[in-house]
């Protein structure tokens, strides 16, 4: 009895050194589980830590992007888009032709002295507001505000130079409307209205950096853009709202459905060379448009008379058109230049444009 309850004991302790050994082998692989599940949430936690710090960066750059968009427009950005980076500093340029276009608040001094600092901030920032849809919406974009008035670049992307001009001249009848909703808003609200200038030229301009070591900036030059700014300081002695050169018209070709009228042969400041300028009178009423357009012969052909120094004859033409329609500025300007030139000893090789300061 006491031999089988020996072997009972020994079998008792065989088993329960196998459940022992079973249940090691049991808790290491759990132990290894555990250990693994921990390590791969481990890395799934820095994975996802990782995702976001990634996600958070790229909504950072983009805020930043998006806010420096505001400075530094995105059209201007992607001409220096084949450029390299690197090299991408003081005194970078690029060639292109563009159409430029300026624009201007008439009367803007007189109206800035009589309003607080605070209301012309106001009022600047609305205005523009209301101006940078036109342009954007035509393929264009604003390089500069410049105090009150804004230049503008129209570079059709992928398209031609004639894309380029129709777009420069949608903005700006775009513009007038923009400004008599605006002019609409300030009436109900008891403010005068405001109008504005436009000038339009196409040509040749440096897009580049210009500044400092610690100070960049982007901007834009050439002759085009001179021509461009002082064709828009015309619009206030024309009486016109919109004046374009020749070149505008040129590029633009036919087939456009725009209707303008000749206004003048100048040579502007800062410039050798005379330009031909035309009004756009396309925003206009019927009625206005007639009466503008009914005395255009006349005043080409006075204008032709003035360059060949015929002053009568010239004086004839303008007076007829006066007589058509007595409330054409444009009439008694030529005849008013006409009278002072006559009177004027010019040289031989006159080119008969008028020279505007």
């Amino acid at each position: 009895m006491e031999w089988f309850l020996g072997i009972g004991i020994v079998l008792l302790l065989i088993y329960s050194a196998v459940i022992t050994i079973l249940l090691i082998k049991r808790s290491r692989r759990f132990a290894r589980r555990v250990t693994k599940f921990k390590k791969n949430r481990r890395n799934t936690d820095l994975s996802i830590e990782k995702e976001l710090r990634f996600q958070e960066a790229a909504d950072e750059a983009l805020r930043l992007n998006q806010t420096f968009q505001k400075f530094v427009p995105k059209q201007f950005v992607e001409h220096m888009a084949n450029t390299d980076v690197d090299n991408l500093g003081l005194g970078y340029a690029s060639e292109n032709e563009v159409a430029i276009m300026f624009c201007d608040i008439r009367g803007f001094t007189g109206f800035s002295e009589r309003i607080t600092p605070q209301e012309l901030m106001n009022f600047l920032n609305s205005y523009f507001t209301r101006m940078n849809d036109p342009i954007h919406q035509n393929s264009g974009f604003i390089d500069k505000f410049m105090g009150d008035g804004i230049m503008a670049l129209f570079d059709h992307p992928g398209g031609t130079a004639r894309d380029k001009a129709i777009d420069s001249l949608n903005a700006a009848l775009d513009l007038r409307k923009a400004l008599t909703i605006y002019n609409g808003h300030r009436k109900n609200s008891n403010y005068a209205a405001v109008n504005m200038g436009i000038g339009i030229h196409f040509g040749n301009v440096i897009m580049g950096t210009v500044g400092s070591d610690d100070r960049m900036d982007t901007t834009v030059i050439g002759d085009s853009v001179n021509i461009a700014s002082r064709l828009e300081a015309l619009t206030p002695k024309y009486q016109a709202d919109i004046i374009v050169s020749a070149q505008v018209l040129q590029t633009l070709g036919t087939g456009y459905p725009i209707k303008t009228r000749l206004l003048d042969w100048v040579r502007v400041k800062g410039r050798q060379a005379p330009i031909e300028i035309y009004e756009v009178l396309s925003h206009l009423s019927d009625v206005e448009q007639a009466a503008r357009l009914s005395v255009q012969a006349k005043i080409a052909a006075g204008l032709a008379c003035r360059i060949n120094k015929q002053w009568d004859e010239a004086i004839a033409y303008f007076e007829t058109a006066l007589a058509v329609n007595p409330n054409d500025t444009l009439a008694h300007h030529h005849i008013d230049v006409c009278r002072i030139y006559r009177n004027i000893d010019l040289d031989d090789d006159w080119d008969g444009a008028l020279v505007l300061q």
